[in-house]
């Protein structure tokens, strides 16, 4: 974690037929969203398969420190005691969202409607990433919100603002700039119509509509009124696709793999990488598909596969923006040429995910050709090297994959922040015998 005084390196090698049945932890982005969307219901909820990831942890706490009762009876458990909407208490001392970059952007728009003033701070690698494109559509509805340089953390957030509803094109493809306006649209007066360039990933319209809310969605369009009121109720979190990616990718460039992924889920705005993989050839499998808490759920196989390179369709980028970067490790042991374009947004995640990925690619031997917002990756065979994950969970994961698939011993340094998305990803990594070890 740069900055913080905590490091930790990996040593990872090539493996063989990679077995085994698996569990992910919950989905990050559903478990920021349901304690947000618990502690401002009425009554209590309960929160099963909770991340127990630092950043959503953060997310958890903030809501502590602002007046939120939440039990925790076990692990992977929440007990929300809900306040209502109007019920949230000032804290004088800063809101710390740690790494997480969904708390920061989804927590301006709600507190930006308060009574009172907050201050939102991050970690190092938080207080780089841009907040502009948030807190100007905030403003254009009535909030106030001050930042370094007008742009990064931390952000000072001013109370007593009236909000009032507006049509607004994002003009950018982001489920935290959409959710950010739509947490801030439950307490404007009138409707705020909010339209995006390509449609993201809709939990928080859906789990809004399942909480009794009046909202209205469909692909890139939402509205919402303010002034409703939102039910307590049970969140079942299913497993995070973009940590089953890990492993799924894993088994399908390992030879003689053969993996299954539980209880996974495969919401159509977050199966972009999925389908662009079966573009590529590959032996994936959806099985035992069912709906929880209205969100489709599946179990996924996968087996190890001749992957051939691909034009990414440019379509199915927002659905796998997250993850972009173990997709360009199956596009770099595939036979063939891939090419991806729309990948600006990588620039602005944990790190610059397009040049990170890129230049750890490189050091392995791939040949990897990038611009603004777009790479081409002829696929090979890979080395081992020492890889600088620059302090972003996804990177490390991803590399440790590609390390399978090497030759010799790769380092992969920095990777503390693993923590925040995938805690126990080590483990997992063992039960489906994969060679990667703290170094």
């Amino acid at each position: 974690m740069r900055g913080a005084g905590v490091t930790l390196d990996w040593s990872a090698g090539p493996s063989h037929g990679l077995q085994g049945v698996l569990q992910v932890p919950g989905d990050k982005s559903i478990s920021h969203r349901a304690i947000m969307l618990a502690a401002l219901a009425e009554g209590e909820s309960r929160i099963e398969g909770f991340l127990e990831g630092e950043d959503t942890r953060a997310t958890a706490r903030i809501f502590g420190q602002l007046g939120v009762r939440i039990d925790t009876p076990n692990p992977q458990t929440r007990i929300v005691h809900g306040v209502g909407l109007h019920g949230l208490k000032p804290n004088p001392e800063p809101l710390d969202c740690g790494n997480a970059g969904t708390g920061m952007r989804l927590l301006a728009g709600l507190l930006g409607a308060q009574a009172f003033d907050s201050l939102l701070v991050g970690d190092e690698s938080l207080s780089k990433r841009p907040m502009a494109r948030v807190i100007r559509l905030l403003e254009r509805m009535g909030a106030r919100i001050e930042a370094r340089d007008g742009e990064f953390a931390p952000l000072r957030i001013r109370g007593g603002q009236r909000l009032h509803g507006q049509a607004i094109d994002t003009a950018v493809a982001s489920a935290q700039v959409k959710s950010a306006l739509i947490f801030a649209a439950l307490y404007a007066e009138g409707e705020t119509v909010i339209t995006e360039p390509r449609p993201t990933r809709d939990y928080t319209e859906a789990m809004l509509k399942a909480a009794g809310w009046p909202i209205e969605y469909g692909p890139g369009r939402v509205a919402v009124r303010g002034g409703g009121r939102l039910s307590a109720q049970t969140f079942r979190i299913p497993g995070d696709p973009s940590s089953a990616a890990f492993p799924l990718v894993a088994a399908l460039l390992v030879p003689g793999s053969d993996v299954t992924v539980t209880d996974v889920g495969v919401n159509p705005r977050r199966t972009g990488l999925f389908q662009a993989l079966c573009l590529m050839g590959a032996d994936l499998r959806f099985e035992n598909e069912r709906l929880q808490n209205g969100e489709p759920v599946a179990d996924i196989c996968a087996r190890s596969s001749r992957l051939h390179g691909i034009d990414l369709p440019d379509a199915l980028v927002p659905d796998m923006i997250d993850e972009c970067p173990i997709f360009f490790i199956a596009a770099a042991l595939a036979e063939g040429r891939t090419r991806a374009t729309g990948l600006a947004e990588l620039r602005v995640k944990e790190s610059d995910r397009l040049g990170g990925m890129a230049r750890g690619l490189r050091a392995m031997g791939a040949a990897v050709t990038e611009s603004a917002d777009a790479v081409e990756i002829t696929g090979g065979p890979l080395q081992a090297a020492d890889i600088d994950s620059l302090g972003d969970h996804r990177l490390a994961m991803s590399f440790a994959v590609a390390a399978q698939c090497a030759q010799g011993v790769t380092r992969i340094r920095d990777c503390a922040n693993v923590a925040t998305s995938f805690p126990g990803f080590i483990a997992l990594a063992h039960a489906a015998g994969m060679r990667l070890d703290p170094a």
